[in-house]
């Protein structure tokens, strides 16, 4: 019995357009489909429309899919009106072809999702790489022994794109545009298929199916969005994705999806469809597959109820690592003295060889030791950069017990209030946490203060161990620590949170909030047992957690609190909030006002004179004993000198968010 063909409208036809015309050629010549209508804001030529008779073009979706009665349209405009105008397809009527990557951020993928389900209709996402034949016969292969445990799935890719790529359209290596997201990245558009393919290989292909998304960002060419980029994946099952691509290649390579199994490795090449299996002892064993078009698994869902391949549901977790990248700190440029070539397309040297060495080891460029991928992140209040966060400490002496911090602190007018190991105190590494002694380890730094005999060295120093970030975004991140002993010991383990706010505009002073949340567990069954100086018996040292040094070139330094000025007054005290305040040496005036959050509530520990320091001590008065403990500060970064009244004002707005 012959069936009538699908009638289709394609939404952008120049550009990748072009390739479904070919393709909608094909399916025409055998009956599938015809070609109703096309949509595009400039007019298609006769040529480019040759065989399909004369399709009626418009450059509105809706009427003209009513008007042509079309069943189907194939949406191939840009990423940034993948969401309005699928939107807009679904509710004229018709099912979806979408191309990839489904929308710019998760929001209008949701938005998208709903109309999808409200109208009953289909989306299909152009995954090309989801219609192999190899995906199955992979996860075929993982679900016996052949592999093993699966360790880990590691992806390389490397392409040439010369600089007209990134000039193809206004769109083009863009983040956002005219106020839409667009992300077009690295790894959200040309290279979409690893993720996704990978993604699929994990079976995590559902939003919730993500627990930690970790994304670098850099770029060689002059544009806004990322040519090369990695991250890191943990699905709920505990298996680690990486994906590490570039743009910068010499030449092109086929990527690779590895998959890491305790038995040997199984390499997908997802542009060819071929699966290369490898085994110590064996030799290597090479399958080929077919691939199903999804345009025509589409038809065929329509006339005879077909399985979906790629359904906009199978892409949610694919959307939640778009959102990543959309959120992620602004990509970090590489320095022209590592690239090659110029207008003929940038060229990064080795890049091949380190996308696959992050392939091999399941690692980050950062953790490759890759002079353009150093180990800091620049943090974000609003549209400002205000700080710095290192943490690869390998290079500090273990005599100021090594640990991530942040560093390079500012106010919104840019008058820096941190220091980093100043003369005076070389183990105050600028903000972050640092505990004068956990165990007997001295994790601040410096001497360590011996009851009965003053400050010792005593080689007793241990440090703060980055494991791995489980997010990163431009305003903060949530990192996982290890603290080790002089003997490499793991004493215990922290989970950290930093988040920057731009507090919005008022009749109060410009400035940004900086949200340091951290827990600190034993790793042991016995508790920590968490000590400062003062339980030892120097009085008024309860120094020991989060700290905030500021810098020592300040003058006219004030520490104050709602009731008491200056620092005999201040340290020690258990003051709702305290203030500190200076002058840089150009007359910048600055304040810092500090406050903690959540039901328990520490004694200030307070300097100014010798030099200005903050933070709440853990343990001032007697020993902490614990097997966990988790604090939260809240510090204004304010430019100005502001006087109780207005701290007070800043404090209230903080608490109220």
């Amino acid at each position: 019995m012959s069936v009538d063909p699908v009638r289709v409208v394609l939404a952008g036809v120049h550009g990748h357009g072009r390739w479904h015309l070919d393709n909608l050629r094909r399916l025409a010549d055998r009956g599938a489909v015809r070609l109703a209508g096309v949509c595009d804001t400039r007019p298609v030529d006769a040529a480019q429309l040759a065989g399909f008779g004369k399709p009626e073009q418009s450059g509105k979706l809706a009427p003209l899919i009513r008007h042509t009665g079309a069943e189907l349209v194939i949406l191939a405009t840009p990423i940034h009106t993948h969401a309005e105008l699928g939107t807009e397809a679904l509710r004229a009527g018709a099912h979806l072809l979408l191309e990839k990557p489904p929308a710019g951020s998760y929001a209008d993928y949701t938005r998208l999702s709903e109309v999808v389900s409200s109208t009953g209709l289909a989306c299909q996402v152009g995954f090309q790489s989801l219609g192999s034949a190899a995906l199955p016969y992979l996860r075929e292969l993982l679900a016996g022994d052949r592999l093993g445990q699966v360790r880990g799935i590691g992806v390389a890719g490397a392409w040439a794109r010369p600089a007209a790529y990134f000039e193809r359209a206004p769109w083009a290596g863009k983040r956002r545009l005219n106020g839409f997201a667009v992300t077009d990245g690295a790894l959200t558009n040309p290279f979409a298929h690893a993720v996704a393919s990978a993604l699929s290989l994990a079976g995590a292909e559902e939003p919730e199916s993500l627990r930690e998304i970790d994304v670098e960002l850099y770029r060689a060419n002059p544009i806004e969005a990322d040519d090369t980029s990695c991250v890191r994946l943990r699905v709920a099952g505990g298996t680690v994705i990486t994906v590490a691509v570039s743009m910068c290649a010499e030449r092109r390579h086929e990527p690779a999806v590895v998959v890491h199994g305790e038995h040997g490795q199984a390499e997908l090449t997802y542009t060819t469809d071929e699966v290369c299996l490898r085994r110590p002892g064996e030799p290597d064993e090479i399958t080929r597959h077919a691939r199903t078009d999804l345009l025509e698994n589409l038809v065929a869902h329509i006339r005879t109820g077909a399985e979906l391949l790629v359904p906009l549901r199978r892409t949610g977790a694919f959307m939640r690592v778009v959102d990543a990248v959309r959120r992620a700190a602004e990509p970090r440029p590489i320095p022209p003295t590592h690239l090659a070539g110029q207008n003929g397309g940038r060229v990064l040297a080795g890049i091949e060889r380190l996308t696959r060495r992050s392939a091999e080891n399941l690692a980050l460029f950062s953790e490759l030791e890759v002079p353009w991928a150093p180990a800091e992140l620049p943090l974000r209040a609003g549209d400002r950069d205000v700080a710095a966060y290192r943490w690869y400490t390998d290079g500090l002496p273990a005599t100021v017990a090594p640990r991530p911090h942040l560093y390079s602190v500012r106010t919104l007018g840019g008058t820096e209030v941190s220091e980093t190991a100043p003369p005076d105190h070389p183990h105050h590494l600028g903000v972050g946490l640092a505990v004068s002694d956990v165990d007997g380890t001295n994790f601040w730094g410096g001497r360590t203060y011996v009851q009965g005999q003053g400050p010792r060295w005593l080689g007793d120093h241990g440090s703060q161990r980055h494991l791995r970030f489980t997010r990163r975004e431009s305003c903060g991140f949530t990192e996982l620590l290890e603290w080790v002993d002089a003997e490499d010991r793991v004493l215990a383990r922290e989970r950290r949170t930093v988040i920057a706010r731009r507090h919005k505009p008022s009749r109060l002073p410009g400035c940004w909030e900086l949200d340091f949340t951290f827990r600190l567990d034993g790793a042991g069954r016995l508790p920590l047992t968490i000590r400062s100086s003062h339980t030892k018996g120097r009085a008024g040292a309860g120094y020991g957690g989060f700290f905030w040094r500021a810098p020592a070139s300040s003058t006219r330094r004030r520490v104050f609190t709602a009731e008491a000025d200056g620092e005999d007054a201040v340290n020690g005290g258990a003051a709702d909030w305290v203030g500190l305040s200076g002058s840089s040496p150009s007359g910048r005036d600055w304040t810092l006002l500090f406050t903690q959050c959540g039901p328990d509530r520490d004694r200030w520990f307070a300097r100014e004179r010798d030099y200005p320091g903050i933070g709440p001590g853990l343990a001032w008065e007697r020993p902490l004993s614990t097997g966990s403990v988790t604090r939260r500060i809240r510090t204004v970064v304010a430019d100005g000198r502001l006087d109780r009244r207005t701290a007070a004002a800043l404090i209230r707005r903080t608490s109220e968010r």
